[in-house]
């Protein structure tokens, strides 16, 4: 799942966007070119097929996530390795989102676009057909990478099509596809994986992106910048991709191992090393990939904040939901795609709500006050118990929907609207990796603090049965039950089938009632944070 909150917000820029060394923007020297006969550069083809691959984009992800327990299942997948099906198109997306920008600078983003939409398409074939877990994370990263390369170019191709006074309405238009997209996932998933197979789920993007990709060679016009000769921060990159990396490497084996393990503790004592070696080098970078200076402005800090918070929840919430109710709730994935509808349509139906509440109140106190509906959500979904009606979980699902477009949108209004000028570009570049980098920090800390729970409650229950499994058999019975799997485990512990089941389940709510808690404290953080940081003026 990719959220473009830039388009949520009908504001931002291209994330690519340069600043001059005069502070000048170089995207403010490129003009909306007109169609100079035939298809090529007609701005509602455009609008459409640009559409059409925020469509492929939005509809992978959301129809994924409800793939994932049959997925997990057919190819005898651990959490760790079904975490990283999710992380490593997530880190792919954040590491490169901001360069892809700045090569769509350099080469064009029609021919960035172009290749990106069809490296995502056969990236997409090539999970379909893949069997083994392995090749589906890695074609996964690759998909990332792709991913990564179309959504910069998307805006400035747009900026190219119309006039600077008529780009809300084509903006709008995509953003109402991206949502009604993410609303129809979850349905469009479940039907495809209930009926057919997860590898269809993947195979869908086939057609879509051949039919992109083709109208993007009749219609699409190239939108390059003019002497954008600048190179890019190659070593402040390399650092980003390795602290993010290790951060998330660190994370997700701790979903394996206890967290005194050299493997959990090393690679997240090397991210924060990472880390300051990456703010050391970019406060001197002649061209960093991220401006330090930006943060100086306490409402842009905020909305970042916000912003990766609000991504940590969403992200991290629907992975283990997907599990939970197909899993421990028993449902279909029909069923569990039904189940999370409230949370997609409340991110449709709330949007011009929150236009309204935000042009009258200004975006901070919009923004966190959606986060403590999020808290809120939060805390009400950790006290299920597995044996709650569909209305119960359904009513927490739409308070978190209900929050997430004032977060959204007012949390992107706080970034860009705080940026210094020159900088709006590189501002909107970083709320897009700030939603990616939360989203992979979501499912790394929650799968963790998930396993976490499992092996304390497991551990205490097979202790005190008298039960004794070697360290490899404990683990993989954790792994087992934390995606909420109990079959093969229940031979292991020598317990009956049906009194193992009950441990299980039991100690699936636990870890997911545990890690989500967590998050619920984080939110509840980031909202007071939202609500105590100083303005410029008294309510804004």
């Amino acid at each position: 799942m990719t959220v473009d909150g830039a388009d949520a917000a009908h504001t931002a820029g291209p994330a690519g966007t340069t600043v001059e060394p005069d502070g000048g923007r170089s995207g403010d020297r490129k003009t909306a070119a007109r169609p100079a006969g035939g298809r090529r550069g007609r701005p509602w083809l455009t609008v459409f097929t640009l559409s059409l691959a925020a469509m492929m984009v939005s509809l992978d992800g959301t129809i994924v996530a409800v793939a994932q327990p049959v997925m997990q299942h057919r190819l005898q997948a651990s959490l760790t390795e079904m975490q990283w099906v999710t992380n490593g198109y997530l880190l792919a997306v954040a590491v490169l989102l901001i360069v892809a920008g700045r090569v769509g600078d350099l080469f064009g983003h029609r021919q960035v676009f172009l290749a990106g939409t069809l490296g995502f398409t056969l990236a997409s074939a090539a999970i379909g057909l893949s069997t083994d877990v392995g090749a589906v994370i890695c074609f996964r990263v690759l998909q990332g990478v792709f991913g990564a390369l179309m959504q910069p170019a998307t805006l400035a191709l747009i900026m190219t099509a119309f006039p600077a006074d008529r780009m809300n309405l084509p903006i709008a238009v995509r953003s109402s596809v991206i949502a009604v997209s993410m609303a129809l996932g979850p349905i469009a998933g479940g039907l495809i994986v209930h009926y057919a197979s997860w590898q269809l789920a993947f195979f869908i993007n086939v057609p879509l992106g051949a039919l992109t990709d083709l109208l993007g060679l009749v219609v699409l016009r190239d939108a390059k910048e003019e002497g954008a000769a600048r190179g890019l921060d190659v070593p402040g990159l390399l650092l980003l991709s390795a602290t993010l990396s290790a951060l998330v490497w660190g994370l997700t084996a701790a979903s394996g191992r206890d967290w005194g393990d050299p493997a959990v503790w090393a690679p997240l004592a090397g991210a924060a090393a990472l880390a300051c070696c990456f703010v050391g080098w970019e406060r001197r970078a002649a061209n960093p990939v991220i401006p330090m200076p930006l943060f100086r402005s306490p409402l842009l800090s905020v909305g970042v904040l916000l912003l990766i918070v609000n991504a940590f929840s969403l992200f991290g919430t629907s992975f283990f939901l997907a599990f939970y109710l197909q899993h421990v709730r028993g449902l279909t994935p029909m069923e569990s795609g039904l189940q999370v509808l409230p949370l997609t349509v409340m991110m449709v139906v709330g949007a011009p709500f929150v236009a309204l509440w935000i042009g009258k109140a200004g975006p901070r106190i919009p923004a966190a006050l959606g986060m403590l509906m999020n808290a809120v959500a939060l805390f009400g979904i950790s006290r299920l118990d597995g044996h709650e009606g569909s209305g119960q979980l359904g009513f927490w699902l739409f308070v978190m929907g209900l929050g997430f477009s004032p977060i959204m949108v007012g949390a992107t209004k706080l970034v860009l609207g705080n940026a210094p000028q020159g900088f709006s570009g590189v501002a909107s570049g970083i709320q897009q990796t700030a939603m990616q980098v939360g989203g992979s920090l979501g499912v790394a800390v929650l799968g963790a603090l998930m396993a976490s729970g499992v092996r304390d409650v497991l551990s205490r229950r097979l202790a005190a049965d008298g039960t004794r499994l070697s360290a490899a058999q404990f683990d993989h019975t954790v792994q087992s039950v934390s995606v909420g799997l109990h079959g093969h485990s229940a031979q292991l512990s020598g317990l009956p089938s049906s009194v193992f089941e009950q441990v299980s389940r039991a100690a699936f709510r636990s870890g997911m009632g545990t890690a989500l808690t967590v998050t619920c404290l984080v939110a509840l953080c980031a909202a007071v944070a939202g609500l105590l940081v100083r303005t410029r003026q008294p309510g804004k």
